[in-house]
């Protein structure tokens, strides 16, 4: 027989009916994440744990009747052990899906084959009032935050966070041009009706996010503004790290605020700090200057996080991190309803944790198509000629992982330029601008002499360069600097 690796593989290919050598093959082959032997049933309350274990995973089997070591010794059933037994299984809530087989060993002896097969929307089981997962060839309790996550996906509209009235916030509390915006650009996109209007309440009401006049969570996570005491969750970390580790920091910083806040910010300072590609195209006399990975498989990345993520955690955060060999995108919660990393690049159901959230990015035309995001990341980046983003599932938290297809290197941070200079530095990035865009494109506008003594403080570090004089001046971003 060959050797169990998993318990998908394991539970295709098992017979219905055992009988004694299948048994002492399997026993020989010692525990495993779906198999666990047992000497007797003398030990039935750890047999319980163990059933709820594989309940709560995909299945597996456990052998009464056999040594730890593999030996098959068997034990007498009487009628006694068989109520025992039918007594540890009523423990199971809800009522577990658990088989029980009898293989002989000699007269007197048998093995007592328990077998569970889990119903997926049974999940997460109980044993005695508690929950317990398979861990390796080990049965520890589940996490409590494993457990309740496990519930509301179980009863999705039910006690969801999104779905909570929040307490103590009312319409003042809200950005009442960002649900406008939302709903010029809703209705821009075919997917808000032109009735929409602009009454703040009607657009909640529409939008689903507050029940009578009492608003929800999600009102709070879309539209929030100076909630920073009561929503904390609402965070955004961005570093830019010197090397592959998080010994030394360039640029840290922090923001706080609704979701399309958040995601403004994490767009501006991915492009203000990944290197800039220049290229040309045939038949256009002007540079084509790109970030080096393509802007919107960025900005689904954000929004996967801003939607999927668990917000339950007063401590919770989004964090943008960019080392010289890569950019990571985390954000707490793992990925819900049975997905893993490796199915997010195929086909799937898509099946946001935070739909009320998730649909309001939908309506807004930001999110294109149900369950085609991490998909689209994937093909996005590998057009432009870089790996496959990875995906990962690491202590609670989800991540997606951007590779370039060449090391990044130092930013221009390096020449210990001020937030101002930064600033000035992502904007000329992009393409030919003139001063006075520059001027009007920066958010705390210093005097024009000020500007000046920034540009040319950039173009001695050879990180930019003009055409052009006077008025008709235009500032670039200079090649060789801006592919380091």
């Amino acid at each position: 027989m060959p050797e169990i690796e998993d318990c998908d593989s394991w539970n295709l290919t098992r017979n219905l009916a055992m009988n004694l050598a299948e048994v002492q093959s399997i026993a020989s082959l010692g525990e495993s994440v779906c198999i666990e032997l047992k000497k007797s049933t003398s030990q039935l309350e750890s047999v319980g744990k163990v059933l709820c274990g594989f309940l709560n995973a995909s299945g597996g089997q456990v052998f009464i009747g056999v040594t730890p070591g593999g030996r098959v010794s068997g034990q007498d059933v009487s009628d006694s052990t068989q109520r025992k037994i039918a007594a540890t299984l009523q423990k199971f809530q809800p009522s577990a899906p658990i088989s029980i087989e009898r293989v002989p060993l000699d007269s007197k002896r048998q093995v007592i084959v328990l077998t569970a097969s889990p119903d997926p929307d049974g999940k997460p089981y109980v044993f005695d009032g508690r929950p317990f997962q398979r861990v390796g060839t080990t049965t520890p309790a589940m996490p409590q935050e494993t457990y309740r996550r496990w519930l509301l996906e179980r009863y999705p509209s039910q006690g969801r966070w999104e779905n909570r009235l929040a307490a103590g916030i009312a319409l003042k509390d809200l950005d009442a041009d960002e649900m406008l915006r939302t709903v010029r650009l809703g209705i821009e996109a075919g997917r808000l009706p032109e009735s929409s209007g602009t009454d703040i309440g009607e657009i909640l009401d529409r939008l689903g996010l507050r029940v009578g006049h009492r608003l929800r969570n999600a009102a709070v996570v879309l539209f929030g503004t100076g909630m920073e005491a009561d929503y904390p969750q609402c965070l955004l970390r961005m570093a830019r790290f010197k090397g592959i580790d998080k010994s030394v920091f360039i640029d840290n910083r922090q923001a706080h605020g609704h979701a399309f806040y958040l995601l403004e910010e994490a767009m501006s300072f991915m492009r203000r700090q990944l290197p800039i590609s220049g290229r040309f195209e045939s038949g256009r006399l002007e540079r084509i200057d790109e970030p080096l990975f393509p802007v919107k498989a960025l900005r689904e990345a954000v929004i996967n996080a801003v939607c999927h993520r668990t917000y339950t955690h007063a401590g919770g955060s989004i964090s943008v991190g960019i080392y010289d060999d890569r950019l990571e995108i985390w954000s707490d919660g793992t990925l819900p309803f049975n997905l893993t990393p490796a199915s997010l690049k195929r086909k799937h159901e898509s099946r946001p944790r935070n739909p009320r959230i998730a649909n309001v990015f939908f309506r807004r035309g930001l999110i294109e198509q149900w369950g085609r995001g991490t998909q689209d990341i994937v093909e996005m980046c590998v057009r432009a000629g870089h790996p496959e983003p990875e995906f990962s599932e690491r202590a609670g938290f989800f991540g997606v992982r951007f590779v370039p297809n060449h090391y990044i290197g130092p930013p221009p941070i390096d020449y210990h330029l001020t937030d101002r200079q930064r600033e000035i530095l992502a904007i000329v990035g992009s393409r030919r601008v003139h001063l006075r865009e520059i001027i009007s494109r920066l958010k705390n506008v210093p005097a024009t002499v000020t500007v000046r003594r920034d540009l040319y403080q950039l173009k001695r570090h050879g990180l930019i360069d003009f055409v052009g004089y006077g008025r008709s001046a235009a500032w670039y971003r200079t090649p060789s600097r801006s592919n380091s």
